[in-house]
C-alpha cells in the first residue's frame, strides 16, 4: 500500500524526493500520513480538493482488498 501511494503522489510533483510517506496500521485501519515540499502542496490536492479526492478514492479500493480501512491525510 505505501509503495502504491508513494508512486502516485512522485508522479504527481515536482520534488519527488521530497515525497515522505509515514503508515500506521492499526487492527482494521491504517492511516498514511503524506508530507509533499511546500511548492508541491496545492499540486497534489488539486482544484477543489480533486486530485487528493481522487488519491482516498483509490487507496479506498486498494484498502478494500485487504478488508481495511484507510485514512489518507496530507501533512503540512
Amino acid at each position: 500500500m505505501k509503495d502504491f501511494v508513494i508512486y502516485l503522489v512522485k508522479n504527481l510533483v515536482d520534488q519527488p524526493d521530497e515525497v515522505k510517506v509515514d503508515v500506521f496500521e492499526g487492527q482494521q485501519t491504517v492511516v498514511i500520513e503524506i508530507r509533499v515540499a511546500e511548492d508541491d502542496v496545492a499540486r497534489v490536492i488539486g482544484r477543489q480538493g480533486n486530485t487528493i479526492k481522487a488519491l482516498r478514492a483509490l487507496a479506498t479500493t486498494v484498502a478494500a482488498r485487504f478488508s481495511k480501512k484507510i485514512r489518507l491525510e496530507l501533512v503540512e
